[in-house]
């Protein structure tokens, strides 16, 4: 690089350089404003879920005769890394979830592979089975979420207003998808008295035939002439009630109207699958899915508008709530990102005022501003968005881009007082520090390779870490070489001395004072190193044994989750009466703004990190949201007293808030695989009294325990030949008495509405009435239950749960305090004896939050030998020796004497974003010592013996090692505030605090010892 100079050449094309500066300038200011916006990096979900519901199965039948054959199938698709199956009695939900590097190219033909693998099964499957049906829509992250409501307003009149809003939603420009959510199906009831039936001798089968004679849609034929083909048509298109009820149904030589026989209305599913409540009503949600690489902040103000458009139009009494929005969580990492980087600015310049002076100070200024509009320039032109993740990136490059300004203009300053002229001093500036400038850069760069390219969800969410900060580090060393020169040459004023040259500006007391202990470093070289090695090690056992481990930090969102769980098999009229109890709760909170309720599955996913739970009647969830942080905390702290004190005993009870990172729905999860309930049930228990004794747990209890009741007819075969019975009729009776049965469909404008019959005292059929139900048989006469068999009360398993085909029994738990990983390691060694004691077969694996991390830091972990092979590639580069390149790369852990030191003093945990800290650090270190160890060798060329030269070195590089560390400090102390950056922000804090007194003590006494310099003379 000595004969290209880019910093000459900026200096003396003084009108191309200013040009490129507005134009640098202008462009980034451009991009920075039409940037996509989101709250999280765009993620393909590879997962999707089949269901298939087989009514009357049992969850043992469902499990055998479905799930098996179904799983195989599904093992067929490639790319794939886990099955986990729910098996309740009458349905099977099946999660399918690709391989972390599936290329997301690829995911659309995986899910034509597995819906083509289902439809081939469908027919296989035994008679009754509906489905199996692929959802590949269960991916959908919603922007926002709107809830409709309507007390005063018939439910199929609110579905209608909520499509048409959704209609008019989906001409919002941004809006990709709009879906209603939570609607609950209509329904056309004929309740019938079985007792009336029976003693009038109509059977249920004629009342079927009589409303499918009228209402099944026949061809009636056609006549075809000379003229146009005129066709038939019989009567008219029931789609009243009227109509209906008006049925004939014959009963001997008499006939009656379906509503003499039977109660004819309108209504819905009942009991429903699914419901949504807002603000305790009954609400239809409107899902906003926000177009990919479209502004999230613009796409917020037009919902705005229109969601101000759609309350003006809306009927008296209907509502239209906005429940989340993900426009406010973008507006405010947008909105942290812009104070940090006037904090950042203002820092940086207040450092450079008070150490170099206000010129050089405003060079430095103006500098990282031109570096970010280029890199927003970069960004734009790669189709990166600002989010969570770019914004991070963007705010570390904050504290290391500043290096680069300040080395180069504090150069050029040392060259101004040795005598240089501005311009010779400029040019000078990039002879000395432009190569080891920019291999540290790439050094540093290099560091972040695993998590730009690693095969993982983590490398698909933050891998833009490595992007951004490679566009920003080295567009930061081209504004070093090229605007920083000419700033410098345009701001700074010429050095004043006698007969142009000037006294040394390293002959100060303060730099005498410092030369003084860096020549007792040199010279106390073995004491130096070996103290410094030690407290490497000491910081190694820290981080081992007393530094909390966890994988991503929870959010700083302002919902409030509280999840409820009742005993497997309670109805969801009983899930709702808890549910309501809990609004009712976050209602009389001052700080809740909104609150909305899921009965019978989970939430859909509107923050990346959730997880939507797999239906049950036994689930509740309910969603508030908080005004701010203080009002969240007040909150939860709020229900968790109560819950403690007994207000919800029928379930068990969590309030969290949401969590970044892959979704995990418990932190602490042990998986028990066998085939016998009854074994995974005992070994559970004995896992969960474990558990118990840990202090740091908190509620260990078994996912599936307790056992559900059925009634079981036995009956007697030579009673049903007797009677003109058979089982199948017996069913389809009861089917009808107490749940109800599909017999035909009404067809309203476009729906199609089912047509259910069933029984007016449905769901009262206790033990005792029911040997006292009565039957029609063959002949017209009656029967009873009692005559047929024996009704007895079995017990069988509510639910049965697979994980990769094989039976396992989830053990979970929440934590009182400390992190998963650590709680984590702590249960496992304590259940050590448990586990060499499981019989052959059996095993208990580790899930959750530890197994998620362990999962992404593998595939970290397999890029480190490229990363380790890059940076000693760059730094061979630069140093031309073993020696030089081994004493760089041993100053790369020493960081982590002060990150282990800032994480116990703040309590702060360690895990994937404090890692980032970690790898910035790590390259800081490395990049002064190759620009300190280019310094050597330069004084060395004047003529310096080996000590001296590294003593003088460290002394002119004391200033700009010293401003940048002050400068990148207290730019990062803001981010300590951040729950998402926090951790890193004190690893990068504490090492750069040491990492200074690291490059200007242990560098130069390591220096001595590596390279053998001779003792120095007193």
């Amino acid at each position: 690089m000595s004969r290209l100079n880019l910093s000459a050449l900026a200096v003396s094309q003084r009108s191309v350089t200013r040009f490129f500066i507005i134009l640098a300038a202008l462009g980034g200011f451009s991009a920075f404003l039409s940037m996509g916006r989101a709250e999280d990096p765009a993620f393909v979900v590879r997962s999707l879920v089949v269901s298939v519901l087989w009514p009357g199965a049992s969850a043992e039948e469902v499990d055998q005769q479905l799930v098996h054959r179904l799983e195989k199938r599904l093992q067929e698709v490639a790319y794939l890394y886990r099955l986990e199956t729910v098996a309740r009695p009458g349905r099977a939900d099946i999660t399918v979830e690709f391989e972390d590097f599936t290329p997301a190219e690829k995911i659309p033909e995986l899910q034509y592979q597995v819906r083509k693998r289902m439809l081939d099964e469908m027919p296989l499957l035994p008679q009754g089975v509906v489905g199996p049906i692929v959802n590949d829509d269960y991916s959908d992250v919603f922007f926002s979420l709107l809830a409709l409501t309507a007390p005063e307003l018939p439910l199929r009149d609110l579905t209608r207003e909520a499509e048409a809003i959704r209609d008019r939603l989906r001409l919002v420009p941004g809006v990709h998808k709009a879906l209603i959510l939570g609607e609950r199906p209509e329904r056309v009831y004929i309740d019938v008295d079985n007792g009336l039936l029976n003693n009038l001798g109509v059977s249920s089968q004629a009342l079927i035939d009589a409303v499918n004679a009228h209402l099944r849609l026949l061809p009636a034929g056609e006549r075809q002439g000379s003229g146009p083909v005129l066709r038939m048509r019989v009567g008219d298109d029931h789609a009243d009630l009227d109509t209906l009820r008006a049925i004939p149904v014959r009963l001997g030589d008499r006939v009656l109207r379906l509503d003499q026989l039977a109660e004819v209305y309108a209504g819905y599913e009942d009991p429903p699958a699914y419901v949504v409540h807002a603000e305790g009503e009954d609400a239809l949600l409107l899902g906003v899915v926000m177009t990919q690489g479209a502004n999230g902040l613009d796409l917020g103000e037009r919902l705005d508008t229109f969601l101000a458009e759609e309350r003006a139009r809306l009927p008296l009494g209907t509502t239209l709530l906005r429940h989340t929005n993900q426009a406010e969580a973008i507006a405010d990492a947008v909105n942290l990102f812009q104070l940090k980087f006037l904090v950042a600015v203002l820092v940086v310049m207040l450092v450079s005022f008070a150490a170099i002076g206000l010129r050089a100070g405003i060079v430095v200024g103006i500098s990282i501003p031109l570096t970010l509009g280029i890199t927003f320039l970069a960004m734009k032109l790669s189709g990166i968005n600002l989010d969570r993740i770019t914004l991070g990136a963007l705010i570390i490059a904050l504290g290391l881009l500043v290096d680069d300004a300040i080395i180069a203009i504090e150069m050029m300053l040392v060259k101004m007082e040795a005598g240089m002229a501005r311009v010779e001093a400029a040019a000078q500036a990039w002879h000395l520090t432009a190569a080891p400038m920019l291999f540290g850069t790439l050094v540093t760069v290099s560091g972040f390779v695993p998590i730009g390219f690693a095969r993982s969800s983590v490398g698909e969410y933050a891998g833009n870490i490595f992007w951004v900060l490679a566009y920003a580090l080295v567009i930061s060393w081209l504004v070093a070489v090229t605007f920083t020169p000419y700033l410098g040459v345009r701001l700074l004023r010429e050095h004043s001395g006698n007969g142009g040259h000037s006294d040394d500006p390293y002959d100060t007391p303060r730099y005498r004072r410092l030369r003084a202990l860096v020549r007792g470093c040199v010279s106390h070289r073995v004491l130096v190193v070996a103290a410094t090695v030690a407290l490497l090690v000491l910081a190694g056992v820290g981080m081992n044994r007393f530094v909390q481990k966890q994988f991503f930090p929870g959010s700083d969102r302002l919902e409030v989750i509280v999840t409820l769980w009742h005993p497997q098999g309670t109805s969801l009229e009983e899930t709702a009466e808890t549910v309501r109890s809990v609004e009712s709760l976050l209602a009389a909170q001052p700080g809740v703004l909104n609150q909305v309720s899921y009965l019978g599955a989970g939430a859909p996913r509107f923050f990346i990190s959730s997880n939507p739970e797999q239906p049950s009647s036994a689930f509740g969830k309910v969603v508030a949201v908080t005004r701010d942080k203080r009002a969240r905390d007040a909150v939860m702290a709020a229900v968790r007293e109560q819950v403690v004190d007994g207000a919800f005993p029928q379930a068990r009870v969590r309030v969290s808030r949401l969590l970044y990172g892959p979704p995990v729905v418990w932190p602490l999860t042990f998986r028990i695989i066998g085939p016998d309930p009854q074994v995974l049930r005992d070994t559970g228990r004995e896992l969960v009294s474990i558990m118990d004794a840990n202090p740091h747990i908190k509620d260990p209890h078994l996912e599936w325990d307790e056992r559900i009741p059925v009634q079981r007819l036995k009956y007697d075969e030579h009673a049903l030949a007797r009677y003109g019975l058979t089982p199948a009729a017996v069913a389809r009776s009861l089917q009808v008495q107490l749940h109800g049965e599909a017999i035909g469909e009404l067809r309203q404008d476009i729906r199609t509405v089912p047509i259910w019959l069933r029984g007016r005292d449905r769901g009262e059929l206790g033990p005792e009435e029911a040997s006292r139900h009565e039957l029609r048989t063959a002949d017209g006469g009656k029967v009873s239950l009692a005559q047929l068999g024996r009704v007895d009360v079995e017990y069988e398993e509510p639910v049965i749960m697979r994980y990769n085909r094989e039976r396992f029994l989830p053990v979970v738990a929440s934590l009182r305090s400390g992190q998963p990983n650590s709680v984590t390691e702590e249960i496992w060694a304590a259940a050590a004896a448990l586990r060499d004691e499981l019989p052959r077969g059996y095993r208990i694996d580790i899930g959750g939050s530890v197994e998620k991390s362990a999962k992404a830091n593998a595939s970290l972990s397999a890029l480190q030998p490229v990363m380790v092979a890059l940076m000693l590639i760059f730094v061979m580069l630069q140093m031309r020796s073993f020696r030089g390149t081994f004493m760089v790369i041993a100053t790369a852990p020493l960081g982590l004497i002060g990150a282990v030191a800032a994480l116990l003093l703040f309590n702060q945990p360690f895990g994937f974003v404090a890692l980032l800290g970690l790898i910035g650090l790590a390259g800081i270190l490395m990049r002064n010592t190759l620009i300190l160890a280019q310094q050597v060798e330069d004084n060395r060329a004047e003529g310096m013996d080996g000590a001296e030269a590294v003593i003088e070195a460290t002394v002119r590089r004391a200033r700009p090692v010293i401003l940048t560390a002050l400068a990148a400090v207290f730019a990062f102390i803001p981010l300590t505030l951040d729950g998402f950056w926090g951790p890193m922000a004190y690893v990068l804090i504490g090492g750069l605090a040491v990492g200074t007194a690291i490059t200007l003590l242990f560098v130069p006494a390591l220096y001595a010892l590596w390279y053998r310099l001779p003792p120095l003379g007193r």
